[in-house]
């Protein structure tokens, strides 16, 4: 994770800063039980993965546990309903135009975002206004040192004295994200674990993330995250060429104190990526932030009939494989009563 020589003082880069990224999300799907193969056996669940009551899963934290409702969308509810009030009473007063398209009997629109290919640029968006939401109606100021930007800066530059008490605006934050993962090459998928590693360590932590902290906590979340999801990872020593005037020595403490504080759980189970995924399509919806929609072509009609297609045959062959395989339990357990019958 960044603490080994090959990884931070080689003097080259890393492979993924040259690679050009031709392989997209859809040959990284989440792993899920579904896809074990027949070949496989019986299929053990992780602890991880395995569902709690509802009562647990209510107390739980939300980056381990799918059922737990996810801190970001709690804390936009406030200004969420303010905004729903305010553009009642406007929508009263002057309807106005629709900015929002709808499909119709003749055009059908559709996004190109979905929860194993989710939109780099919406998602990317998505994510910045959770955090937007996490500073802005934090409930304390906690904090740890190694993520202080006075203590630690990010670059040579001073640091203002109201540092530690001007929220930062949504496009700031926006701006920020999107160079590391423009520089990075990173993809969408890793900006959705980003906000699972940012939340679970606020809950880990018992911290906040505030205007004095908020641009450490959110690139060592990137950074980890970066190295998770992608198999050829980004390198700490390329991270310092995109934030310049860091040295590979801060970036590896900052990670290995984030991996501490994060009890080194850096596993997340598809169910809880799916959670935050439609909780980022909820959060975009209450803001008026809209995927891109496009209309429904006979190629992209074509393409969405042959994947629906291919998904149903595969359920096919799982249900067929499932049944066999009972089938054999039940045959085996004849066997061994009739045995025991003889005996």
């Amino acid at each position: 994770m960044g603490g080994s020589v090959s990884c931070c003082i080689s003097p080259g880069e890393s492979p993924k800063i040259h690679r050009r990224r031709e392989v997209e999300l859809d040959e990284c799907p989440i792993t899920t039980a579904e896809d074990v193969s027949e070949d496989t056996g019986t299929y053990l669940q992780h602890i991880s993965d395995r569902e709690l009551p509802d009562e647990l899963a209510q107390e739980s934290n939300p980056s381990d546990h799918p059922r737990a409702s996810t801190l970001f969308l709690n804390k936009s509810q406030t200004d969420v309903r303010e905004k729903r009030k305010s553009n009642y009473l406007n929508h009263q007063m002057s309807p106005g135009l629709l900015t929002k398209k709808y499909s119709s009997c003749s055009t059908i629109f559709l996004d190109d975002s979905t929860v194993s290919q989710p939109n780099l640029k919406s998602t990317i968006k998505c994510v910045t206004l959770a955090i937007y939401y996490h500073i802005k109606n934090r409930d304390s100021n906690r904090s740890v040192d190694i993520f202080d930007e006075k203590k630690h800066p990010l670059s040579r530059d001073k640091v203002p004295d109201d540092y530690s008490v001007v929220d930062p605006e949504h496009k700031l934050i926006y701006r920020f994200i999107r160079t590391l993962f423009s520089s990075a090459q990173l993809t969408a998928e890793c900006a959705i674990v980003t906000l699972v590693y940012l939340e679970r360590l606020l809950t880990y932590a018992e911290m906040d993330i505030c205007p004095c902290n908020w641009k450490r906590i959110v690139l060592g979340a990137i950074l980890l995250a970066s190295k998770v999801w992608d198999d050829q990872a980004v390198w700490n020593v390329d991270y310092c060429q995109i934030l310049k005037e860091m040295t590979v020595e801060d970036m590896n403490e900052m990670e290995r104190h984030f991996l501490e504080l994060l009890q080194f759980n850096i596993n997340v189970p598809g169910s809880v990526y799916a959670k935050y995924y439609f909780d980022l399509r909820s959060l975009a919806d209450d803001n008026n932030l809209s995927f891109p929609l496009e209309p429904l072509s006979n190629k992209r009609a074509q393409k969405l009939e042959a994947i629906s297609r291919l998904c149903e045959d595969k359920y096919k062959d799982l249900c067929k494989s499932t049944m066999k395989r009972s089938v054999s339990v039940d045959n085996m357990a004849g066997i061994k009563n009739s045995q025991a019958v003889l005996s």
